[in-house]
């Protein structure tokens, strides 16, 4: 799948024009602005597919900016993590930045705030302020510390900042509205005690801005012409710009808002995604099963795939589920053409063609992609001894069942007919082991039309066959599944472990290599697992679906 930019329209698309038209501005400044406190997830994705590509469509420029201001749930780790995966989907930041970089401008601006009258010291508790503050159709009622004086304000702020007071003794808030009809504007928190160290700025400071009042203002200090988030942040436009304003920006941002993608049979909020790594429900943020980007990319998928779907969603106003199997549908597309096609078998049963030569290896034809003839073709062994499917072979078959059963006939890829003659079996009564014949006329390729049968199975070889882990994936998360809980929808039946064999070329196969494994699907060699004495297959689509665009 050749990869192209959507350039379609959208509202955002037409907020962009607008403002250019109109002399607003000169060059459009995004950015992609995420907390470094998780790994990335493909709503994210969807974020940066925007902001790059908007800027880039525009001749513009995007920052990629940390917003670390909470010190208590942020890592090194995630910070590298998320600038690895930006680059793996193909993106360059113009500028790398972290709110952290402007502490001694925000408390500048804070300190401005005060001495306009429009910020003070506060002595409440956070359930006290939780109290006053009202709810949805009762106004709030105003705090005794509300009216200390400019001066008393600034020393308590200085005081706060020098680490005289504990953790959650005092916070600075903005003095707005406690009348107004959005609950945002009701003297929100704008600065909080915190003892804890920073990654960025280790223990240089003890106090740490809220992100509702930081994230206008790095918005501001960068520049940004358009701040781009999802609908959440909608009722905290009035506070994002009265922010800007009262702190006198130079840059005025304009926030836009935009329906954040959820999917079907999946989680996106960090908080969920991190219960299921922390309780073990998923091996890691890179577990193939979650909707992490490194997790996507464990499992086999492609980065133009994730934003060939990215942009086929588009950008709407409201909020919508999207079908995961819109997703399925790209990766598809893109491997289609790529893919080389080969054989596994993940549930082995044993053939004996009892009338091959001992001691004999054939090699066979096999093109590499039917679909792309210049991916050339490739060698396959074939002996007296093979594995085929236990699934392909059924000793009392049903009615118009064509794979193996004794005394019926069937292709084999790339291969010869053979039929079944008897059947081995354990103490137990399971089938162990089939015994077949072949005929030597029936070579693929060879133009014989004596007879046609009905089913064609696949097969690997089994003196040269490689010994491989299949690990096949079911949604982690059930929408079907009811609870009070979200873990409640938790699938207990999300990973199924097969042990098999596939065809000796696989091994050459190294970490996120993919192939089409024949009637199984599109499979991933597994980075994490894969050692040089075992091969892991993360299976990343089945090879059909149902859905349609």
């Amino acid at each position: 799948m050749s990869e192209k930019v959507n350039t379609s329209s959208n509202f955002i698309k037409n907020i962009v024009k607008e403002d250019l038209a109109s002399g607003t501005h000169d060059e459009i400044i995004t950015r992609f602005p995420p907390e470094p406190n998780g790994y990335l997830h493909i709503g994210h994705a969807k974020s940066i597919v925007l902001n790059f590509e908007l800027a880039d469509e525009f001749g513009g420029k995007t920052n990629l900016r940390f917003d670390d201001t909470n010190p208590l749930k942020e890592d090194r780790e995630f910070v590298d993590s998320i600038k690895e995966d930006i680059e793996w989907l193909g993106y360059e930041w113009d500028g790398l930045h972290f709110a952290s970089d402007y502490f001694e401008e925000m408390y500048d601006r804070a300190v401005l705030l005060i001495k306009k009258g429009l910020a003070y010291v506060e002595d409440l508790s956070q359930e006290e302020i939780r109290a006053y503050r009202g709810t949805l159709t009762e106004p709030g009622k105003e705090s005794p510390s509300r009216s200390r004086s400019v001066e008393e304000n600034l020393d308590l702020f200085e005081r706060m900042r020098a680490g005289e007071f504990k953790d959650g003794e005092k916070v600075l808030r903005a003095k707005i509205d406690m009348s107004s009809p959005n609950i945002n504007l009701r003297d929100p928190v704008l600065y909080r005690i915190s003892h804890t160290t920073h990654h960025n700025t280790g223990d240089e400071w003890c106090i740490y801005p809220m992100y509702s009042y930081a994230h206008p203002l790095e918005d501001a200090i960068e520049g940004v012409t358009h701040s781009i988030c999802t609908l959440e942040f909608e009722d905290q436009r009035p506070l994002y710009n009265w922010v800007v304003e009262k702190c006198e920006m130079e840059a005025t941002p304009k926030q836009i808002e935009f329906a954040r993608l959820n999917l079907t049979n999946t989680v996106m909020s960090k908080r969920k995604l991190k219960q299921l790594v922390d309780e073990n429900y998923a091996d890691g943020w890179d577990d193939p099963r979650m909707p992490t980007i490194s997790g996507l990319r464990r499992r086999g998928y492609t980065a133009e795939a994730i934003k060939q779907f990215c942009r086929e969603i588009g950008v709407a106003k409201s909020d919508n589920t999207v079908d995961v199997r819109m997703l399925e549908h790209f990766i598809r597309e893109d491997l289609k053409m790529k893919a080389p096609r080969t054989m596994s078998v993940l549930h082995p049963l044993k053939v004996v063609i009892t009338n091959y030569p001992e001691g004999e290896v054939e090699w066979l034809d096999a093109e590499v992609n039917p679909e792309n003839p210049e991916m050339g073709m490739r060698k396959i062994p074939f002996s007296r001894e093979i594995y085929i499917e236990q699934s392909d072979f059924m000793e009392n078959p049903p009615k118009k069942y064509f794979r193996l059963f004794p005394g019926n006939e069937v292709r084999l890829k790339h291969a010869y007919f053979i039929k079944c003659n008897e059947v081995i079996k354990d103490e137990n009564g399971n089938v162990t082991e089939l015994h077949c014949t072949y005929d030597p006329e029936t070579k693929s390729g060879s133009g014989f039309t004596g007879r046609k049968v009905k089913g064609t199975l696949h097969f690997v070889e089994a003196s040269q066959a490689k010994e491989a882990e299949f690990r096949l994936y079911n949604p982690l998360i059930l929408d079907e599944k009811e609870g009070n809980d979200f873990m409640d929808q938790v699938n207990a039946d999300s990973l199924e472990i097969a042990h098999g064999f596939v065809e000796p070329n696989m091994s050459e196969a190294g970490p996120q290599d993919k192939f089409q494994f024949f009637r199984h699907g599109y499979f991933n060699v597994d980075p994490k697992y894969t050692t040089e004495e075992k091969l892991v297959f993360n299976r990343i689509v089945e090879l059909k679906s149902s859905f349609k665009l």
